[in-house]
């Protein structure tokens, strides 16, 4: 027998990149600062590439998301989209999850991005690794390496 769907152009983000978790309806976001016109939300909102919703901090500096389920989760990928329109700056990002309620952590990954607009403005990341029993992820952000008063962003962060 053949299988076949007919797709929405919006769901394309997530036959391409896997079953994707409903990050709202199975977690908690804490989140250390966000501007009201772009809030972390849109992290998770699907949308992606240049010109979609993103999360922006509401204060320069170091920032941290922590998606924490409402039960344990197997983990298998991430995905991160980061878009700069605006400054030229090397961001960088700290991975961890926790399987003790986010007592502990154990480092995933870490990675920096050189943006510089108006001609590098876009990064995307997809990390596979595997974790069972996570009850926290969380993403610690450096805006700029050369501690310039810059806000981080992300347009799209997802687990699958």
């Amino acid at each position: 027998m053949f299988r076949k769907e007919i797709i929405n152009p919006k769901n394309l983000a997530s036959i391409r990149h896997g079953p994707e978790k409903d990050i709202g309806a199975v977690a908690t976001v804490f989140v250390s600062s966000e501007d009201p016109d772009h809030p972390i939300e849109y992290a998770f909102d699907a949308e992606e590439g240049p010109g979609a919703s993103r999360w922006i901090a509401g204060v320069p500096g170091e920032q941290t998301v922590i998606v924490a389920f409402d039960a344990p989760q197997a983990i298998r990928k991430i995905r991160l989209e980061v878009e700069e329109r605006d400054t030229t700056r090397t961001q960088e990002v700290d991975l961890s999850v926790s399987d003790d309620g986010g007592r502990t952590y154990r480092h995933v990954i870490r990675q920096e991005y050189n943006f510089s607009p108006p001609g590098t403005t876009m990064e995307r990341e997809q990390w596979l690794f595997t974790a069972d029993g996570v009850t926290h992820v969380r993403l610690r952000i450096r805006p700029d390496k050369g501690d310039r008063p810059c806000r981080a962003t992300l347009t799209n962060f997802a687990v699958s």
